[in-house]
């Protein structure tokens, strides 16, 4: 195999890569750290012991992942208030033909998901990435974590419910999410108090990660009244040269805000029966480096 065709084949394969990887550690800059290990590890791989190039690398990446989470799990224990997720540019990096896959790979990256996972064991978090996201047989997962199939099914199992009760229980209509982003932007930036709280679910919660890098709350908000002040205040007191524009991320759309092309602020909202039920807000700077530009 020329050096040309090694690395055609690992660039064949870098979305599910990415995919899992980000999905195991939650951050863009720990998954491509991650990818880059695996790139280095098949470069220098001996070909005659690999004979499934796509199953190798799943292996070596999901392990490195792993291993990656195991370390920043305790950077996390001691982070500056609430830790969210840091967003990505959804599409998934290939093209995904049906629909119902591309609903499953924006389900199991959104927001609310990836919080849940958080509270998974990295062997749990692994094999739910693997088998729900990406739909690995079991007996494929188990190769890769080391274990039997008969485990990995308990591992998978375990997950499901774990993360089936956490996770928000409704589904979500594309266009009335997005037509809700759209309302929500109008009515913090141009209306009324009233307009806002009309958008806002009598329990909605609003969720800020700065990381204590930038002024945000450092607790959870609850109730349309305190979330709609507070938001409402924010609006009114961003800068004149503030741009906000929509952009899918995490599988649904988001506000972003920023000046000069330098990104401030993300907002992304879950939704249900025509109202917001959360509100999520990202200032950490660290976690809005790769939106700049995009």
């Amino acid at each position: 195999m020329t050096a040309e065709s090694v690395t055609d084949l690992f660039e064949e394969h870098r979305p599910v890569l990415t995919g899992v990887a980000y999905r195991m550690l939650g951050r863009v800059a720990d998954a491509e750290d991650v990818v880059q290990e695996a790139w280095l590890r098949w470069a220098s791989a001996d070909r005659a012991d690999v004979r499934e190039p796509r199953a190798y690398l799943v292996r070596v990446t999901t392990r490195l992942a792993i291993d990656r989470l195991r370390h920043v799990q305790s950077r996390r224990e001691a982070y500056v208030g609430p830790w969210l997720p840091e967003p990505m540019v959804t599409g998934f990096g290939q093209a995904v033909p049906d629909s119902a896959e591309r609903a499953v790979l924006a389900d199991s990256v959104s927001l609310a998901v990836l919080i849940v996972l958080e509270t998974l064991s990295p062997l749990e978090r692994a094999v739910f990435v693997l088998r729900e996201a990406f739909g690995f047989p079991y007996a494929e997962i188990g190769i890769t974590l080391d274990r039997s199939e008969a485990a990995v099914r308990q591992l998978a199992g375990r997950a499901k419910r774990h993360v089936e009760e956490g996770r928000p229980r409704y589904d979500v209509d594309p266009a009335e999410r997005r037509d809700l982003t759209e309302r929500f932007l109008a009515a913090a930036s141009g209306g009324g108090l009233d307009e806002l709280l009309a958008l806002l679910a009598p329990d909605v919660r609003l969720v800020s990660d700065s990381g204590g890098k930038a002024k945000a709350p450092r607790r959870i908000i609850e109730t349309a009244d305190k979330v709609g002040r507070f938001l409402f205040a924010v609006a009114h007191d961003w800068p004149s040269r503030m741009e906000a524009r929509i952009l899918e991320l995490n599988g649904g759309p988001a506000l972003v805000f920023g000046v000069d092309g330098q990104v401030d602020t993300v907002f992304q909202t879950e939704v249900a029966d025509g109202v917001i039920r959360c509100v999520y807000v990202i200032r950490n700077p660290d976690k809005l480096t790769g939106l700049h530009g995009s």
